[in-house]
């Protein structure tokens, strides 16, 4: 089929997309993305014309058009060349910003098209989203959360952004004042550092191999400080979890003498919050993540908390999900170095008429006495709160960023 052509059935299915019944919406995507797997170039430039085109057509049509490129992009970005990628890019920009109100199913197809464009042509994207971030100004949710989901999907390309990134929304922190917007930047910065903590984890890979912690350390802290000493005190336990889920990975990057400084107050701060929430899967995912930032850098102050991440631990362990024995991994290489105390908060919790209780207690003994050895021996610079092969559950990678989740 000639380009001609290719236009012309593709301008015929957009004309039809404003059918009201959603059977033939859906067909009409379908054979949208059908002929842009055949004619990607062809199919998209045709797709972005008849939105420029058609301004006042309303949301949920241009939130199916959308959509239908992302699905084309996502298989097809590669063959794109720089002028169409540009202009993808311009347009789902638009889209995703035209209106300040939540319109999500819309603003999320226009991100999703940033983010699919964005592992082909991430340098275009990011160049455009950083133009989004006025000084003095709160950005758009929909371009933090893109910025949240691009870190994910690549986190190569996103983080030698991330110093222009944290130095433009650092100083417009303290403005949010909506919860929705906060959840928002505690997303953000949760998928920054899991990013970076990538992009770091395989410098064999980078793109640039110079790249060290101390590049996000300082920014990170400023951001910890907000999230912890006044967002975590909110009443919103929505915007409490968000917090304590972006703390976890932001411990790892901040610089050591914070951490060690900030542990104190930390880790009784996340402890106080397992009173609060009936759901404690992030909260111990968090805590495990921010006491292997600990063991990674050799912290004494683990060993005064010892007592209170015990009884914590140990309210934790009846069902024994991943999650538990995870943190279980990450206290080890403490408790083993104190086995008196270890013992003196284990041995009388053995002796009462819970069989939960006692049950998670043998288990927790169980698992001590198997891992003691290596404990014991671990090298310092083994970075013992790391978990093994053949020890307890690895850490789910990071998932892609939820922007149903979080609309603001």
């Amino acid at each position: 089929m000639t380009e001609s052509s290719i236009k012309k059935l593709a301008s015929t299915l957009l004309d039809a997309i404003t059918d009201k019944d959603p059977v033939v919406q859906e067909q009409v995507c379908s054979a949208l993305c059908s002929l842009g797997e055949v004619r990607p170039v062809e199919t998209l430039r045709t797709c972005e014309e008849y939105l420029r085109q058609h301004d006042k057509l309303a949301h949920p049509y241009r939130a199916a058009v959308l959509r239908a490129m992302e699905r084309v992009l996502s298989s097809r970005a590669s063959e794109l060349d720089k002028d169409t990628a540009s202009t993808i890019i311009l347009l789902a920009s638009s889209e995703m910003t035209k209106t300040k109100d939540l319109v999500w199913d819309w603003q999320q197809a226009a991100s999703g098209v940033l983010v699919a464009v964005g592992r082909q042509f991430i340098s275009k994207v990011m160049e455009e989203l950083l133009r989004k971030l006025h000084p003095g100004t709160l950005p758009h949710c929909a371009v933090l959360h893109t910025l949240a989901s691009l870190s994910v999907a690549n986190a190569f390309g996103v983080v030698p952004f991330l110093p222009s990134v944290l130095s433009s929304l650092l100083p417009v922190l303290g403005m949010a004042k909506h919860d929705t917007v906060r959840v928002a930047f505690c997303s953000a910065l949760q998928r920054f550092s899991e990013g970076a903590l990538e992009y770091l984890a395989n410098l064999d890979r980078a793109p640039d191999p110079t790249v060290r912690k101390d590049a996000f350390a300082t920014d990170i802290f400023s951001a910890y400080d907000v999230l912890f000493h006044q967002w975590l005190q909110s009443r919103e336990a929505k915007l409490r979890l968000a917090v304590v889920e972006a703390l976890g990975p932001m411990s790892h990057l901040l610089p050591s003498e914070r951490l060690e400084e900030q542990l104190p107050k930390l880790l009784p701060g996340i402890l106080a919050l397992y009173k609060k929430h009936s759901e404690t899967f992030y909260l111990s995912k968090s805590l495990g993540q921010i006491l292997e930032a600990a063991v990674s850098v050799g912290s004494r102050t683990l060993e005064t908390q010892l007592d209170a991440l015990l009884a914590a631990l140990h309210s934790q362990v009846g069902g024994m999900n991943k999650m538990t024995w995870s943190l279980i991994c990450t206290c080890c290489p403490v408790a083993c170095s104190l086995p008196d105390r270890l013992l003196a908060f284990l041995l009388p919790r053995l002796d009462t008429s819970n069989e939960r209780t006692r049950v998670g207690t043998l288990q927790v003994v169980r698992h001590v006495i198997n891992s003691a050895g290596e404990c014991l021996h671990a090298s310092p610079a083994a970075a013992p709160g790391r978990v093994q092969d053949g020890d307890c559950p690895a850490r789910a990678p990071p998932q892609p960023a939820d922007l149903t989740a979080t609309p603001c």
